[in-house]
Parts: C-alpha cells; sequence; structure tokens
C-alpha cells in the first residue's frame, strides 16, 4: 500500500507548485502576435514594433505586430479576449480599454473579467494648452475668466469619451466651470483652431504640443499628470492650483486573455519591463514624452481596476451619452 501512495506523492508534487515554473521555461516556443485594435502608423502601432523587435532579441523568437482596427479599439480587443490563454496573444490597448465601459452600452466583452492585465507600458502625459490669444495665462487665470463667462469659452476634443475629452471634463468638473466642448476630426484640426483663436483651450499629447510650444503658437497651461514633466518642467500640474483634482495620463498597456497562466505572464513582463528600459527604447520613449512603466501583474490590475471605476464615474458625472 504504501509504494502506491508514494507514487502519488511524486505525481501530486510534479503537477503542483513545481510546475509553473518548469511551464514558463518552456514559453515562448513559437512567435507571440501582439494585436494592436487601431491602424498601423499611430503611436500604439509605432510602440508595440519597438517593444516587439527589442523582445524579438531577448526571447528569440518572432513578435508579430497585428494591426486589427475597428469600432473604438473594440474590435481587436474582443479578438483577444477570446483567443487561446497560452500566452501567445497579446492586447497592446490605451487608456481607452478602461474608459470603454462608461462610454459604451454594450461590449463584446467584460474588461475586467476576460482579460489578464500584464504590465502597464508607459504613461503619456497629456497638457492644457490655450490659444496665445486667450488672455489667461494660468489655472487660476482660466478658471476666473470661465466662472466671469460661463459657457462662452470653448475647447477641442477629438471623440465622445477619449482620454483628452474627459481629461477636460475632470477640469470642468473639479473647477466648476461651464466650458464648451467643440467636436475635430483629430488631433491636428484641433492644434491649427488653437493656433488660429478659433477656440481657446484643449488638453493634448504632450508629444505633439511641444514643438507648438516651444515656438510660441501656443501656451502651455499646465499638465494633467501627478508630477511635472522633465520635458518642460517650468509647466506646473493643475494639482498645483487645484487641490485634489485627479491626475490623469494616458497610457498603454499589456492585457492577455484571461486565464493566461501566472508564470506566464511574469515572464512577459519581465523580458517587457527590460525591453523599455534598454537604452535604445529608453531613446524612443523620450523622444515621444512617454515614461516607461512596466509594471507587475498585480500592480497593473490594481491600477486598472481603479481607471475603469474613475471613468464610470466621470462619465456619470459629466453627463456623456453612451454609445452604441
Amino acid at each position: 500500500m504504501r509504494l502506491p501512495y508514494l507514487i502519488a506523492l511524486l505525481v501530486i508534487g510534479a503537477i503542483g507548485p513545481g510546475a509553473g515554473p518548469a511551464l514558463a521555461q518552456g514559453f515562448p516556443a513559437k512567435p507571440i502576435r501582439v494585436v494592436v485594435p487601431f491602424a498601423a502608423g499611430g503611436s500604439v502601432d509605432a510602440l508595440a514594433r519597438v517593444i516587439g523587435s527589442k523582445l524579438s532579441e531577448q526571447l528569440n523568437q518572432p513578435v508579430v505586430v497585428e494591426n486589427r482596427p475597428g469600432a473604438g479599439g473594440n474590435l481587436g480587443a474582443d479578438a483577444v479576449a477570446k483567443a487561446a490563454p497560452d500566452g501567445y496573444t497579446i492586447l497592446q490597448n490605451t487608456v481607452g480599454q478602461a474608459i470603454a465601459p462608461a462610454i459604451f452600452k454594450t461590449l463584446p466583452f467584460d474588461v475586467l473579467k476576460d482579460f489578464a492585465p500584464v504590465t502597464q507600458l508607459v504613461a503619456t502625459t497629456l497638457i492644457l494648452v490655450a490659444s496665445p490669444e486667450l488672455p489667461a495665462t494660468s489655472i487660476p487665470a482660466l478658471i476666473e475668466l470661465a466662472k466671469s463667462r460661463p459657457g462662452r469659452l470653448n475647447y477641442g476634443m477629438s471623440g465622445a469619451g477619449n482620454p483628452l475629452h474627459l481629461a477636460m471634463e475632470m477640469f470642468k468638473i473639479a473647477t466648476g466651470t461651464d466650458i464648451q466642448a467643440v467636436p475635430y476630426r483629430g488631433d491636428a484640426q484641433i492644434m491649427a483652431a488653437l493656433v488660429a483663436g478659433e477656440m481657446q483651450v484643449a488638453v493634448v499629447p504632450l508629444a505633439i504640443a511641444r514643438p507648438l510650444i516651444e515656438s510660441g503658437r501656443i501656451r502651455a497651461i499646465a499638465v494633467t499628470s501627478a508630477r511635472r514633466s522633465a520635458v518642460l518642467p517650468d509647466v506646473p500640474t493643475i494639482a498645483e492650483a487645484v487641490p485634489g483634482f485627479e491626475s490623469s495620463s494616458s497610457w498603454q498597456a499589456w492585457f492577455a486573455p484571461a486565464k493566461t497562466p501566472r508564470d506566464i505572464l511574469e515572464l512577459i513582463q519581465r523580458e517587457t519591463a527590460k525591453a523599455l528600459h534598454a537604452p535604445d527604447v529608453l531613446e524612443r520613449l523620450r523622444g515621444w514624452t512617454n515614461e516607461p512603466v512596466g509594471s507587475r501583474p498585480e500592480e497593473f490590475e490594481v491600477f486598472f481596476q481603479a481607471e475603469v471605476a474613475k471613468f464610470i464615474r466621470i462619465v456619470k458625472d459629466a453627463h456623456i451619452p453612451q454609445q452604441e
């Protein structure tokens, strides 16, 4: 009777805690697919290709970027949610992944249940900028001006429910101001309207605003992040003038299908963090005014859940209608 008992113990040990590292050690054995839910040539696609190239070197396996645009990023996200949970299919998405439950009436997936957060790749600073013709040159002055002209100032936005739109709505709620949204086709049109003085303010990515700020064609008012940007250290944060302002930034991150083995998630995160901090990758990130993060899966999961809850609250408080 003792021999079968000992054999059973050995079998349990083989498939128990020790099995995890063995699984990770054999990974990856084939190419990894990174699904980008946007068209090629954009900022998400560019970052995916830089990281993918570095990971290919580190893992000795191809990392293939697959563009699957459509439905505001939901088409590609849905494909990953339904993929095999084996670590070979990764979704690279933006903060839009956290915004989706707040802004869409229905989704073909559950962002909290159908994905395993892997790592936040980067944080991208957003900046509140103004037309040079606007008399306000600081956050206190802008608040005072907006309150003296309720509903008469306007701001540009390129899509209901995107990070730039919601950051400006957060500002309005925090300051009790009434600034009207004006829709534009994209960020380029917003910047042109600011330069021309057709509108007063906008929240935009620092990367696209920086050349116009440095040339004096638009004015930097404040960054939305918790800390000042190393790129424009003299520009204050909104929170410096509005205590308690919930800092907002855009970000990109990796998600795997739910039930992907934990040790594989951890291996991908470790290698990705290493890639993000490689000197040549860091140089590219600085050029894009991105800050590398590379958080562990458990850290990113807590952050992501908080982001989902935050945007549900913002959309509700701002009375933004949900989309079909």
